[in-house]
């Protein structure tokens, strides 16, 4: 159970300070200390979403057309009301990681590489050695969810990975008809990691409000680099895509509750499990209408390259 008392000694940079030189594990003093505070961010991280009714699905342009034309997945359109909750402000971070890792003693498994994909070296990217405040690309589904769990095992609180219809619902700022979770609604796009991708210059400042031009085998700006959504959720549409806890269903649109809905309690294929990833945008897919907050596919529970965020699951705020 997280403590309730507050670790004023420990700065906003403990963790990556106390990661960064680091192959080594960490001793049990400062391992306690980051997982403190660790808890204690992930709290104070969550943004309340009050609850309420919304279209979920691809809403369509003022002229009729759809966003999404690259699949039909995100139609039919159906209303659905969703109970409030809290989301992460932020995608959890490689620190974050690291830090849960430690705590299970797990970290020695991940300790050159957190994923089987090669990306930019550490070295290579001084602004943000080790990756530490970059969304976390974990190995596979059971990764983002066994973190959401851990938090809700430390805390007492409902911490879980959002269903679509929450994710949807907050990248939207409470369901409106937006297509971009920027603060605009429209985008920006930062020239970060455009083609050609052989050349990188991290030490160039962030621009626009998104980013989605490049590959996944590359790196991403560290979380918060760009403007919220009108709710205060970042990176929700760009830098990646994002897991959800629903089991993937092309036609789940057509079958959703209208309360709170889920999907299907099992995979339609259970030869090949697919767990709904949104935010396509952080995989450079725009084209089709790809990188709008309604487009929607699955994903491999084994597939790695996909970032999370964590929700709290009760109707009142969290901090």
């Amino acid at each position: 159970m997280l403590k309730t008392g507050r670790l004023n000694c420990v700065s906003l940079l403990t963790i990556p300070a106390l990661l960064a030189g680091c192959g080594a594990a960490l001793s049990d003093t400062s391992k306690a200390v980051v997982v403190q505070q660790l808890l204690e961010q992930a709290i104070e991280n969550q943004v309340f979403v009050e609850g309420g009714t919304f279209i979920l699905g691809d809403v369509g342009r003022p002229n009729g057309a759809s966003y999404v034309t690259i699949t039909d997945f995100s139609r039919p359109v159906v209303q659905v009301g969703v109970d409030s909750y809290s989301i992460s402000r932020y995608e959890t971070t490689w620190g974050e990681m690291r830090v849960y890792y430690e705590a299970l003693d797990r970290l020695r498994l991940y300790k050159d590489s957190f994923t089987k994909k090669k990306y930019i070296k550490s070295t290579e990217d001084p602004l943000s050695p080790h990756y530490f405040r970059k969304p976390a690309r974990v190995p596979n589904f059971d990764e983002a969810e066994g973190y959401c769990a851990w938090l809700a095992e430390q805390t007492g609180l409902p911490f879980a990975l959002p269903t679509e219809a929450q994710w949807e619902y907050a990248a939207r700022s409470r369901g409106k008809n937006v297509p971009y979770a920027t603060d605009s609604g429209t985008i920006e796009k930062d020239p970060y990691l455009r083609r050609p991708k052989e050349y990188v210059d991290p030490s160039i400042p962030p621009s626009g409000n998104t980013l989605m031009h490049s590959s996944v085998k590359f790196e991403r700006r560290p979380v918060g680099s760009y403007p919220p959504n009108s709710i205060g959720l970042y990176d929700m549409t760009g830098n990646v895509a994002e897991w959800t806890q629903d089991w993937f269903q092309e036609d789940f649109y057509e079958h959703a509750s209208h309360d709170n809905p889920k999907g299907p309690a099992k995979p339609i294929n259970p030869n090949k499990p697919e767990k709904t990833v949104r935010d396509w945008a952080g995989h450079g897919d725009h084209m089709g209408g790809g990188g709008t907050v309604f487009a929607r596919n699955g994903e491999n529970v084994s597939s790695g390259g996909h970032g999370f965020r964590c929700v709290v699951n009760q109707t009142k705020p969290v901090s």
